[in-house]
């Protein structure tokens, strides 16, 4: 059965695609995201937000920066965000949103099991590779940025990965459960910090040799880990096409 832990992290990463607003606890930059939800303005500038920092990290990220990419002025920026650091976390949470929309959401129309896990690689991949972001994805580009610089900035990010990285291993714990999986704890574990690297290598490769080819390996290496682990190949179609 899946341990109290692993269901925790699940239940806070959908809690996070369902509420929008992964930086709990920081009452007004997300009451100020909730009252300019609609705002067009926003989610403008937020899309040039989140692709520089994918590029540049969330330090190159300024209002200055900002400005000049999406052509509003330096005051209606800081009117919408109140300032960099402000603008930085609505940056994360709007990426967040990104990767829900574009890597779970789809994945979550599957039942439990090892086909909605390998729909959700096969998606985690493509959300890379389909170039989303410029930098390829946001959360590797900016994580390495703020590692050193504690702060809030910092724990939304970090905050975010750790949750990813438990839904990933709570989807493999569901899939041992419905019997497409036999793996023990230990084992579960290794694939998980196995699935989570190959996916890291294949963005951070790609963006050095410039090629595709790196997704294509990256694909076939979680397609022959899930089936040594006893998935059945009709259940990992999507990790078999390019």
């Amino acid at each position: 059965m899946s341990s109290p832990r692993f269901k925790e992290y699940e239940r806070s990463f959908v809690d996070y695609m369902n509420d929008r607003s992964y930086t709990r606890g920081m009452t007004t930059v997300t009451e100020d995201r909730r009252r300019a939800r609609g705002d067009a303005s926003r989610r403008a500038v937020l899309t040039h937000a989140t692709d520089i920092a994918s590029v540049e990290g969330l330090d190159g990220l300024t209002i200055g920066r900002l400005a000049g990419a999406s052509g509003h002025s330096k005051s209606s920026i800081a009117t919408l965000f109140g300032g960099k650091e402000a603008l930085q976390l609505a940056a994360v949470n709007a990426a967040a949103d990104v990767f829900r929309e574009r890597v779970v959401d789809p994945a979550r129309e599957e039942p439990r099991g090892v086909r909605r896990l390998s729909i959700l690689l096969r998606n985690a991949l493509d959300y890379s590779r389909e170039r989303v972001f410029s930098g390829g994805c946001f959360f590797a580009a900016t994580a390495a940025d703020v590692d050193s610089k504690p702060g809030p900035v910092r724990d939304a990010v970090h905050g975010w990965l750790r949750d990813w990285y438990g839904y990933l291993e709570a989807q493999l714990r569901h899939a041992v459960e419905a019997g497409d999986l036999e793996l023990d704890d230990d084992a579960i574990e290794q694939l998980a910090f196995e699935l989570i690297s190959l996916d890291n290598e294949a963005n951070a490769r790609s963006l050095i040799v410039r090629s595709d080819r790196p997704y294509e390996l990256a694909a076939r290496a979680m397609r022959e880990r899930l089936l040594a682990a006893g998935a059945g190949a009709a259940d990992l179609a999507a990790l078999a096409s390019s």
